[in-house]
């Protein structure tokens, strides 16, 4: 009983063996004869197949090829580097990442992703150029002009990824892709001035005035604070009516008249029927997120005299765009 039992383990470690090594020469086989096989053709898909605006499939092709001095078509697969093709093309500003692979028709696939820029940067040295989500540096060169927003007196001629002024160079790609996705701010801003200090000041297309933004910290809260100042106290006063807006300054908006001349009296009065308007803006929905305002914290008027500022303080989660 045990020879037989042994006689069949033999057995089946011998079928086992002779299957593994068919198994291993055809796969052999197999990769001998993909070896041996050529490139039948090259496909070129950019951003998968949607819409391309900085490159096109001549391009693309051109810096495969090495401007037609080397052949894909006709080339063993073997001898194909597809990493350094790869990395051939990412070279290329515009191109965000590159994947090649084959099929199994022999047909050498490229799928493209180009860089979409968010922003124009012009620099205290009177450079100009692009820069994509994320932070890199894009010329002008070729470029189609586009409708972005501009950031001007940028420090540096490059834009720095580490160091001390990684966080400007941060600031600015959050606060224009922000302005990028609200059709309100893009219509309205016509340029943001980096100042000396790293701070940001908005120069919009409505009104005679500069909006003092401070740093990119909760950009989201500031410009919903002057959206809703915008709203509810431009529109009715008209948008002329200050020269400077500041929401540097956690939950409040400060607004200088142009002039001096206004009494302590108007200037109390003209405060109160700001904070009026705010109180007011908490029943309001606001049509962007079609969210009810929340009720905004006590607020106090001080007799002081503001001489030519009106100040709006409110709650920052009162108030959501």
């Amino acid at each position: 009983m045990g020879i037989q039992s042994n006689i069949r383990k033999i057995l089946m470690i011998f079928v086992w063996c002779i299957t593994g090594a068919g198994a291993l020469a055809l796969l052999i086989a197999a990769i001998n004869m993909k070896n041996s096989k050529t490139c039948k053709r090259y496909s070129i898909a950019i951003n998968e197949k949607g819409r391309a605006v900085f490159i096109d499939q001549k391009m693309v092709a051109n810096i495969l090829t090495a401007n037609g001095s080397e052949k894909i078509v006709g080339k063993e697969l073997i001898t194909f580097d597809l990493r350094k093709l790869e990395d051939r093309l990412k070279k290329n500003a515009w191109i965000k990442d590159a994947q090649l692979f084959f099929d199994n028709n022999q047909t050498l696939r490229i799928n493209i992703t180009e860089r979409v820029p968010v922003a124009r940067i012009f620099t205290t040295g009177g450079l100009s150029f692009y820069i994509d989500s994320s932070c890199a540096q894009l010329p002008l060169a070729g470029a189609v002009p586009l409708r972005l927003p501009v950031f001007t007196n940028f420090p540096r001629e490059k834009i720095k990824l580490s160091g001390q002024d990684s966080l400007l160079s941060d600031q600015v790609r959050k606060l224009s892709t922000y302005i990028n996705k609200d059709p309100f701010w893009m219509s309205d801003i016509e340029q943001v001035n980096i100042t000396p200090d790293k701070k940001f000041q908005i120069v919009p297309l409505i009104g005679n005035h500069i909006v003092e933004f401070g740093d990119g910290e909760d950009y989201e809260k500031k410009f919903h604070r002057l959206f809703v100042f915008y709203k509810e106290v431009l529109s009715k006063t008209g948008f002329d009516r200050y020269s400077r807006i500041d929401v540097e300054y956690k939950g409040q908006v400060i607004g200088t008249k142009k002039g001096s001349n206004i009494s302590r009296t108007d200037s109390l009065q003209a405060m109160k029927n700001i904070l009026a308007l705010i109180k007011s803006a908490r029943e309001m929905q606001v049509d962007t997120v079609k969210q009810n305002i929340k009720p905004l914290e006590h607020n106090t008027v001080t007799e002081q005299t503001l001489t030519n500022y009106d100040m709006i303080n409110s709650n920052e989660d009162s108030v959501k765009k």
